[in-house]
């Protein structure tokens, strides 16, 4: 089937829904890969009304939720044409290595050789508009500054920011939503950062991307926060949490997938950790909300079965945040990790890495466009759904053997 007529039939599934939330994992220089998955839910005609994202992930967010829907594409390419560059005289052999390969056959061992050039220059001289590194080593200082604590200077990143984002826009428009989420240096809290309940700034988009101890800690309000996915590397939780509940659906894209290969080298132990690491917290959003659906049927069950149908009036404050019957529908994108990536691949930026990125999440979201029962309001005697094209494949590949 064509992405077409898919688009046209799952437009009409979409429209059932109040609430579109897209949601985005932190992941650095994947997240060319979130910006595929919108482009091609734009031009289907899908616009979220709620974005959320922790890291990289954030800042995409800000970049959709900060500007108009007809500009969001050209801007999220603009900013991240910017960014894989590398800082300082390093863009001049990157420029050289794009000249290279170009000119080559794609062959494995040379994209892994131009990853590994990419993350190479991004730990010796950082990204253009983005980070750049300490002119010294943070171990010569201990007077808790910014040199002291990171290694590199987010100064432009802050820049870039506030040059391709509408912060008045976020905080204006009753229609849109952004949500992003830090950890408290301090005190080790996570928090979200929500604006439907107060005023986002610069400094939050910041802070949730303050990744340590490469970046520095960023205040708000006299609180310094670092990079939220050291807690938690997706909103979804908090998402699926708010009161109150509207039939919601929402496209969550992680950036690292819970399945892979075993291990055959210390190399693919690193990346296979992170793997892991950042892929959990999704899987658990997942779990407590089929968890959470599951006692909502259960109790309308038990008041079914009370003499007069009804709970004790303590009872009923206490469990009516579990008694409605909002919907739950979870689109679920994972960006597959290529066979020449390394552990290095959330640092290796570079413009083949973004256009593999990029397109991988196109590619992956016209596929899931084709399945419209995918986007059909869940059953309210169960509460939820959760849907994945890699999944699905996956099923099919165990049925065959």
């Amino acid at each position: 089937m064509n992405a077409a007529p898919a688009s046209a039939a799952v437009q009409a599934q979409v429209a059932r829904y109040p609430t579109v939330a897209l949601v985005l994992q932190g992941g650095g220089a994947l997240g060319g890969y979130q910006c595929g998955v919108y482009e091609r839910l734009h031009t289907a005609g899908i616009d979220p009304n709620w974005f959320a994202g922790i890291s990289i992930g954030a800042i995409n967010a800000a970049i959709l939720a900060g500007n108009p829907p007809e500009s969001r594409v050209a801007q999220l390419r603009a900013f991240w044409q910017l960014i894989v560059e590398p800082a300082g005289p390093m863009a001049v052999s990157a420029l050289a290595i794009r000249t290279l390969v170009a000119g080559l056959p794609e062959h494995p061992a040379l994209l892994s050789w131009a990853r590994g050039m990419s993350a190479y220059s991004a730990l010796l001289q950082g990204q253009r508009g983005f980070f750049e590194a300490r002119t010294a080593s943070p171990f010569l200082y201990g007077d808790g500054s910014d040199a002291a604590t990171s290694f590199y200077d987010t100064t432009p990143l802050r820049e870039t920011l506030l040059r391709f984002v509408d912060f008045d826009r976020i905080n204006d428009d009753p229609d849109i939503r952004l949500t992003v989420g830090a950890a408290s240096v301090t005190r080790g809290n996570f928090r979200y950062f929500d604006s439907a309940l107060e005023t986002i700034r610069v400094e939050h988009i910041l802070a949730s991307g303050a990744l340590p101890p490469a970046f520095p800690a960023v205040e708000i309000d006299g609180e310094p926060y670092w990079d939220g996915g050291i807690v938690s590397n997706t909103p979804l939780e908090y998402i699926l949490d708010c009161r109150p509940h509207e039939d919601t659906l929402v496209f969550q894209v992680d950036l690292w997938s819970a399945h892979g290969p075993r291990p055959q080298t210390m190399m693919d132990v690193l990346e296979r950790m992170k793997d892991v690491r950042f892929s959990s917290r999704t899987r658990h959003g997942t779990q407590m909300v089929e968890m959470a659906q599951k006692l909502r049927t259960s109790l309308k069950e038990l008041i079914a079965r009370l003499p007069d149908r009804k709970l004790p009036p303590h009872l009923q404050e206490a469990l009516s945040p579990y008694l409605d019957d909002r919907v739950f529908n979870i689109i679920h994108l994972i960006y597959q990790t290529k066979p020449h990536e390394q552990q290095s691949k959330d640092y290796a930026f570079g413009q083949i890495p973004l256009r593999e990125h990029w397109e991988s999440g196109v590619r992956d979201m016209d596929r899931t466009l084709q399945h419209p029962e995918y986007f059909a309001l869940p059953d309210r005697a169960i509460g939820s759904a959760t849907h994945d094209v890699h999944r699905a494949r996956r099923r099919k590949r165990a049925d065959k053997t």
